[in-house]
């Protein structure tokens, strides 16, 4: 689950991590009061999306030589010019796709006196099983860039969960940060907090980018990107409260209150499939063969009849959808569950785009024998291989 930079802001702070003042807006007219009650005079007003690359982004409304959606204001007047023409337009940005997303809330914070901008994230480096610091100089810029042109610039700290963070630890991190004097200091006291709420809230990512050392030699968090490991929401009310669903895809929402693994993607075959691996195997194939996959869906290896016609469902609401391809291998999941689960889905909703399905395993005959007898418009497949040239050739007409 991922929220808003306002509320990641908020969650570090109260775990003593230095950001600016700032306030959340959801209308325009909250734009003067929310920048008369920061010091000034200057101001940054900033788009909150669930996407990065925000200041590089473009209004779709505005026009190409309109500024993006990260904005400097030196004036009060000129932060409510900005917050009425950033609110419920579409930001466009590298990470949101062509469709964009539609800016519903905005941050106005106090601005910065920057001297250097820095990188830092925490994550799981499961090559270890440990959280780890990820860190570089080259702060402000894409971390994919830097690791491409400049691998050096980066340094990977991985953290002993039984020790916490170190005093090597730290030399380290602050050593590849070359930071001396007020900044190393308030960096030593940083990095243990970012690290403890990463741990204590089940964070699956921590970005700051950038880490900013001021003028007057102090640190501050100046944006912030976190997300939460959504198998432990359950453990963190706080968090859950946090979800903004508006950004978040329909389908998704859907999938997660059938406990669905489900992701949308750009493709034009749905898929469903039981287990992460074998999906995986069924979009690399679907490409194989030329098309694209428009999701992924796993059901899981205990899925009843009830959530394998909720997944159905959902896949068949997706208008992008041209045909389907089901392909189970029945292990703890059984073929004539999942044949029963899409007999009951395709009466509901009707079967409107062509509908490969492959089974192996548990039950496999009796799962074949119901979708034969069936009635519907359902083609059969012998493997895998056969399943995805069949969907391909189906959908190509």
């Amino acid at each position: 689950m991922n929220i808003h930079e306002y509320q990641a802001k908020a969650l570090l702070k109260s775990f003593g991590a230095p950001v600016a003042e700032g306030v959340a807006i959801f209308s325009a007219d909250e734009a003067e009061a929310a920048a008369k009650s920061l010091p000034g005079p200057l101001y940054v007003v900033k788009s909150q999306i669930h996407a990065g690359g925000r200041g590089k982004g473009k209004f779709k409304e505005l026009g190409p030589d309109a500024k993006g959606g990260v904005r400097l204001a030196f004036s009060v007047e000129e932060a409510k010019a900005h917050a009425k023409e950033m609110l419920g337009n579409t930001l466009v940005t590298a990470q949101t796709g062509e469709a964009g997303k539609q800016v519903n809330r905005l941050y106005i914070e106090d601005g910065a006196d920057i001297d250097r901008e820095l990188y830092l994230s925490l994550l799981v480096d499961r090559s270890v099983g440990q959280v780890a610091f990820v860190v570089s100089t080259e702060g402000g810029m894409d971390i994919e860039a830097v690791a491409h042109d400049t691998p050096e610039k980066i340094v990977t700290v991985a953290i002993n969960p039984e020790t916490g963070v170190t005093a090597d630890n730290l030399a380290t991190l602050t050593a590849a940060l070359k930071l001396e004097g007020e900044a190393k200091a308030d960096a030593e006291k940083l990095f243990p907090i970012l690290y403890k709420a990463f741990v204590e809230k089940d964070m699956s990512l921590l970005e700051i980018n950038p880490l900013i050392v001021m003028k007057n030699g102090r640190m501050r968090v100046l944006d912030a990107k976190v997300s939460f490991d959504g198998n432990a929401l359950f453990r963190h009310d706080d968090i859950r409260a946090l979800r903004d669903e508006t950004e978040e895809d329909a389908k998704e929402i859907e999938a997660s209150k059938w406990d669905l693994a489900y992701v949308a993607l750009d493709g034009n075959i749905g898929c469903m499939v039981n287990g992460a691996g074998l999906a995986m195997a069924t979009m690399d194939i679907i490409k194989l063969y030329g098309k694209e996959p428009a999701n992924f869906c796993d059901v899981g290896g205990g899925a009843g009849k009830e959530k394998v016609a909720a997944a159905f469902k959902i896949i068949t609401a997706d208008p992008k959808v041209e045909g389907i391809l089901v392909n189970i291998f029945g292990g703890i999941m059984k073929c004539d569950v999942i044949a029963e689960g899409v007999v009951a889905a395709v009466q509901e909703v009707g079967l409107k785009v062509p509908l490969v399905v492959r089974l192996e395993g548990t039950n496999v005959e009796l799962g074949k024998k119901i979708l034969n007898e069936s009635g519907l418009a359902i083609t059969a497949a012998d493997d895998l291989d056969d399943a995805a040239k069949k969907i391909v050739a189906a959908v190509n007409g």
